[in-house]
């Protein structure tokens, strides 16, 4: 039985009366217990005794016979509290509350900690304040012997687990299957076997040292792993960043065996032992075997082998020391150092300027070479001489006719909507579901060959060269591009898209976008009611422009700017519905102004319209100086005919890797882009285009339709886009120079003075659409209700004079009984037009817009003029082109 069951402890007097009892102690020769002994609060440190027992009858403290005894009465002290606890009562002492050890009596400095020590002393027994949580040097170097041993063994066991990569086994690639969108497969890409890998002693040591010289000039000395690049890359990974792929030539041959790139802590710890493990079992010369044997060159080519026969025609063994910095350079990013460019995955990876971004390496890289006496002065002066210029792209296994623009569209799209890059994308092993439809893919290239055969023979009229075509097809409903037409084919040589480039201007095309913006937000007269498209403006050519507070629009000098239609016939005062029908460019230019362009681009970009497309916002804005592509008109126009419900123009439904759907391909949801009213109100104007107007020729699909043409200045474009319920469909045609990529003008070619949007284009759109929707039911468009409120431009007479239209001038009112769009007479002399750029009010773009029988536009861009630096006075983007991505 313990002692406090035995004998139970007594209740202590406080106050006053214990004082003097100890005082009477005191003088009768006691000696006062050591603090702590009696197991009080008031005997432990940190407390304030006021008993006589702990002072002499002085008052003052008495000293214990030493510091060994003081700390033996304070063990004991603690053992005794710990037993006094145990049957204390409720004031937490015994003696209760009321005691003198109870909460009301000793207050003061806490007691001390236990005295004995655990395993681990810490908080630290016998020791106060922040010393209390110091840890010992005892402890502080345990702690940092256990660390670095569980690091040692952690590196060991990475280190142990890991394995070198084989560079031919990240030599073996897979092919990419295409699928159309009935699920039978369109074509395989890609060679599907190991690619060729070479010894180092095959490989250049040109080749070797520029890589070498341009990448990691320590190689030969550093371990292969920088502790500093990979801090970063976890630093970036753990703020959300990019890692910034390994920095030595050892961990860039390690990251491209991976055949997945995932940016993850785990995948760069791997990668860092891999790296250490490479470098202490591999050779410096076998490292950067494997690295140039597994590189990514673009253009599908893996390995330096693959890259010298891609790129120059030649075994790698062969290649010149300048030939060998150019596909160095090429190792940056072959995206945008490949000479041919490669619009298709970056519209700012222009061929101009993708050639100067490599030709600014190349020389860096000769002269790293030179500077690190890795080549001679006369290696070096020879190396310089010039420039050696890469050989065009070809022609993969399947990659002909149309295919060729159907898989560069898939895999645009594939890309730009997921986190698969280039490289892991040419690996392969992917299985692309598209929703081409192969009867309309067959049926859009069939309808541009026949009209080509029967109008177009560049060798009996040098006008008729470099003649192209380009178009697509979108379902109004959902935005599925059902076909289209990119060019010649890879096999020709034709490597652009030309449903997927840049830089036609749309011309004519892109006036029903001002129409709406007009019935939906009026004009600053109106607003905030709609406009009416019976309201009259005038359509006579050479007009003033004005702004909204009533002044003139001013050319750069300062002069007066007048626009231009393509013919001087004098119209009047018209209705923008007979100003639609006959495509003249006045009525829309002041209603572009009157309306707002902020509120002409915001319609248009709701439409699907890509903000990199938009030309500067000045009065030649209205009449289509922007560069749409094909896929983006058909689907802009698309959204009137779904009443005003738009959506995202796609060409994959699904993406597998390894039997894995990938995330990232749902259908995209329709969005509304304009009121139904505005949008059935434009469909109502634009089949009136088609009975009546300039795409009279359209009358031939024999159901009902809506559309628009559209002609640009100096005859270097023309469009046709229409639609029916179910299909809208945009065809472009023009002519470029093969080596600058300029527009040239159409003027002769087909034999006739110009080439309208009425004309040839009309004619494509219009054999492909029979066919496309032979056996669809006619199900016409939604009626129009009125809309807006009629304004007539200021001057406007009332009522308006009937106007008589001569046969010359424009097609009839009325059906003609054989629909045919006469050629306009010669465009009169813009030598009153702003040909120098516009003022305060206009940006520097200049030119007027020849309008008439599919009205007209400034000069334009370049098809692949991504900068906007098109010939002519005109000055706008030329980014956005035909297609401008549907993936934007």
């Amino acid at each position: 039985m313990s002692e406090h069951r035995r004998k139970s402890p007594q209740p202590q007097e406080g106050g006053r009366a214990a004082a003097r009892r100890g005082q009477s102690g005191s003088s009768s020769g006691r000696r006062a217990a050591p603090r702590g002994a009696t197991g009080s609060p008031s005997d432990s440190y940190g407390s304030r005794s006021y008993g006589a027992d702990s002072y002499d009858s002085g008052g003052e403290e008495r000293a214990y016979g030493g510091r060994a005894e003081a700390r033996r009465a304070a063990q004991r002290g603690a053992g005794s509290r710990r037993r006094t606890e145990d049957s204390a009562g409720p004031g937490g002492r015994r003696g209760g509350p009321g005691g003198p050890a109870g909460p009301g009596r000793g207050r003061g400095r806490p007691a001390p900690p236990p005295g004995r020590k655990g395993f681990i002393d810490y908080p630290r027994a016998g020791k106060y304040g922040w010393r209390r949580w110091m840890p010992s040097w005892k402890l502080f170097s345990g702690l940092m012997i256990g660390f670095v041993g569980c690091m040692v063994a952690m590196v060991g066991v990475g280190y142990a687990m890991v394995s070198i990569p084989s560079e031919n086994d990240a030599a073996k690639s897979q092919n990419n299957v295409y699928y159309w969108a009935d699920g039978k497969q369109m074509v395989a890409t890609g060679t599907g076997i190991n690619r060729q890998n070479v010894t180092i002693d095959k490989i250049p040591e040109a080749m070797q040292w520029a890589v070498i010289s341009a990448e990691n000039k320590s190689f030969y000395q550093d371990s292969g792993v920088d502790p500093q690049g990979i801090a970063r890359a976890l630093m970036n990974m753990a703020r959300g960043g990019q890692t910034q792929g390994g920095s030595t030539i050892t961990q860039q041959f390690v990251k491209n065996t991976y055949l997945s790139q995932d940016q993850t802590i785990t995948r760069k710890f791997k990668e860092m032992f891999i790296s250490i493990k490479v470098g202490t079992k591999l050779t410096k010369p076998q490292i950067l075997q494997g690295y140039l044997n597994t590189s990514y060159y673009g253009r599908g080519a893996y390995g330096i082998q693959a890259a010298a026969q891609t790129y120059y025609g030649k075994d790698a063994v062969d290649l010149k020391p300048s030939e060998c910095a150019v596909l160095a350079a090429l190792l940056k990013g072959p995206t945008y150092f490949d000479p041919a460019g490669n619009q298709d995955l970056d519209k700012t990876a222009t061929q101009a300027a993708n050639l100067q971004r490599s030709k600014e390496r190349w020389s860096w890289i000769l002269g790293e070479m030179h500077k690190d006496k890795h080549l001679t002065d006369a290696e070096y002066q020879e190396a310089v001489k010039s420039y050696p210029m890469p050989q065009g792209r070809k022609a993969t296994k399947g990659m002909t006719g149309q295919i060729s623009y159907l898989v560069d569209t898939a895999k645009k799209y594939v890309l730009n909507h997921s986190d698969i890059t280039e490289a892991q994308f040419d690996q392969g092993g992917y299985q692309i579901y598209t929703t081409f439809q192969k009867d309309k893919v067959d049926a859009l290239t069939a309808a541009v060959k026949k009209v080509q055969k029967d109008r177009i023979d560049p060798k009996a009229r040098d006008k008729d060269k470099y003649v192209q075509f380009g178009a697509a097809s979108v379902e109004p409903k959902g935005g599925a591009i059902v076909a289209l037409y990119g060019g010649d084919g890879y096999e020709n040589g034709h490597f652009t898209n030309n449903a997927d480039t840049s830089g036609v201007p749309v011309g004519s095309t892109w006036k029903p976008f001002v129409l709406a913006a007009a019935m939906e937000y009026g004009t600053y007269k109106t607003a905030p009611s709609g406009l009416s498209p019976l309201s009259k403006y005038n359509g006579n050519d050479k007009l003033k422009v004005m702004n909204q507070d009533g002044s003139p629009v001013l050319k750069k000098d300062g002069s007066v700017f007048y626009q231009r239609n393509e013919s001087d016939y004098r119209w009047g005062y018209i209705t923008l519905r007979k100003a639609m029908e006959q495509s003249i460019n006045t009525p829309f230019v002041q209603l572009g102004m009157d309306v707002g362009l902020t509120k002409v681009r915001d319609v248009a970009k709701a439409s699907g319209i890509l903000q990199d497309s938009f030309s500067t916002l000045n009065p030649s804005f209205a009449i289509g100086t922007s560069t749409p592509s094909a896929i983006r008109m058909a689907d802009a126009y698309a959204t009137f005919a779904a009443s005003g419900q738009h959506t995202d123009p796609y060409s994959v439904v699904q993406v597998k890797k390894d039997g894995a759907v990938l995330p990232g391909f749902t259908k995209p949801e329709a969005t509304s882009a304009m009121p139904a009213d505005v949008a059935n109100n434009v469909t109502d104007t634009l089949e009136n285009v088609i009975q009546n107007g300039t795409g009279q020729n359209a009358k031939a699909l024999g159901r009902t339709a809506a559309g628009k043409t559209g002609t640009t200045d100096s005859n270097k474009s023309a469009w046709f886009v229409g639609y029916t319920q179910g299909l809208s469909t945009s065809v472009a045609m023009f002519r470029e120079n093969p080596k600058d990529h300029e527009l040239l003008s159409m003027n002769g070619t087909a034999g006739v003075p110009s080439i309208h949007g009425g004309d040839i284009p009309t004619s494509v759109w219009t054999e492909y659409m029979k066919v496309a929707l032979k056996g669809k039911s006619d199900t016409g468009f939604p009626e129009a209700t009125k809309i807006g409120e009629v304004q007539d431009e200021a001057g406007a007479p009332s009522p308006t004079p009937t106007i008589s239209i001569p046969p010359s001038a424009s097609p009839s009112d009325s059906p003609s009984p054989t629909p045919s769009v006469t050629a306009p007479s010669p465009s009169p002399s813009p030598s009153d037009s702003c040909q120098f750029g516009w003022g305060n009010t206009c940006a520097n773009t200049g030119g007027t817009g020849n309008g008439g029988t599919d009205g007209g536009t400034t000069t334009s861009p370049s098809p692949t003029d991504t900068n906007g630096n098109g010939n002519g006075n005109t000055r706008g983007n030329g980014n956005g082109g035909l297609f401008a991505g549907q993936n934007g």
